[in-house]
This record gives structure tokens, sequence and C-alpha cells, in this order.
């Protein structure tokens, strides 16, 4: 039987990216160049050299042995059977932002991160960005996230290089329910990263 999607709005759905999924996650995350050492939605989620040191094939293993844990990487938004866009999702304290100096901690809660949106090129413009992360919100309140975080830009509704726009927008946050928590010493694209956060 069929899991009751995460998210729902405007005909797009949003599901846990499970092993059963996986193809979907190599077609969000996955390099065009199979043999690169990018990407797989990597670099915010394993320490650097850890990061560094994978490539190719192990970069691909890596994500489907994540995809085979209770905990999945990230959610997965779908038009029809048609995948348009991943959010990473995952326990802060599972990732380097636990140690980051750049990112301050706000409190002592078990805050879950959402770090990367990714919509596909094609389907931009829609809001497919707004139903990704409620559905990435909802899987953390899920297992059980007393307070989910996100790293946006604070772009002042500047233009936003899309490579580096992955991080998300604060207004993106905002409209999710986010509110600002901190300001941080990270940047992305120019523009100063904020702490937004939202209660579950």
């Amino acid at each position: 039987m069929p899991t009751a999607p995460l998210a729902r709005a405007d005909g797009i759905v949003v599901h846990p990216a499970t092993h059963a999924r996986f193809d979907d996650v190599r077609t969000m995350v996955g390099p065009k160049n199979p043999t690169s050492s990018v990407c797989w939605c990597l670099s915010h989620r394993i320490p650097a050299k850890q990061n560094t040191s994978l490539a190719g094939q192990e970069r691909a293993d890596f994500v489907e042995a994540l995809t085979r844990k209770r905990t999945k990487p990230g959610v997965l938004a779908y038009d029809g059977d048609e995948v348009v866009g991943w959010a990473a999702v995952a326990p802060r304290a599972d990732l380097p932002f636990a140690r980051s100096t750049k990112i301050p901690h706000v409190d002592d809660q078990d805050a879950w991160s959402v770090w990367c949106v990714r919509v596909r090129p094609g389907h931009r413009g829609r809001g497919i960005s707004h139903v990704l992360l409620e559905g990435a919100v909802a899987y953390a309140a899920q297992r059980g996230a007393p307070v989910v975080e996100g790293y946006p830009v604070d772009n002042q509704g500047e233009k936003v290089d899309l490579t580096m726009a992955y991080v998300g927008t604060r207004v993106l946050f905002e409209k999710a329910g986010f509110t600002l928590a901190a300001r941080t010493e990270a940047t992305s694209a120019g523009f100063p990263r904020v702490v937004m956060r939202r209660n579950e």
C-alpha cells in the first residue's frame, strides 16, 4: 500500500528518499559525469576529508547505503511519476554543521537541518521548493525533531546564482513558517547566511 505523501500542493507530492527511490535520488543529485568527485549532496553531510576522498561510484554507493537506513537522507518531490525536486534533511548532530564555527548553535535542542533544496531545470517557478521544504519539515517531525533549521542566504530580494541557491533563501524559509534565529559568519554566492528555525 503506497504511503501518504509528506506534503502535497498543486499536483506536487513529496516522499522520503527510500531505497526504492534511489534512481530518483541519482537523477536529482548524481553528477552527469559518473566518475566525478562532486555532488551527490555530500559536501555538507560528511567531513570535508571524507568528501574529498570519495569519487565516482563510491559516492553513489555511499548515498545508496543512506537510503537503506531507517532515517532517510532527504525527501523527493514528484509531478506525477516524474521526480522534480530534492531536499536534504538530517539531524544536525550527524552533520559537519555540528562542528561548524561559522554557523552557530542556537540552543541545546536536537535540531534537524535542511541545507539543500533543488528543483530540476524546466520545473522551476512553480513553487516546488516550498512543497519540498514542507515535506522535509514533515519528515523531520515524523522522526521526532523538536526543531528544524535552515541556513539560507539573506539576499534581500537580489538575484542569487542558481548553482549557489541550493541553500535556499530567507524568504523561502519565512514562507514556510521559519523565523530568524541567528546571524552567521557564513556566506554563499556573496550573500550572508542566516539560521532560520521552526519549532515542531
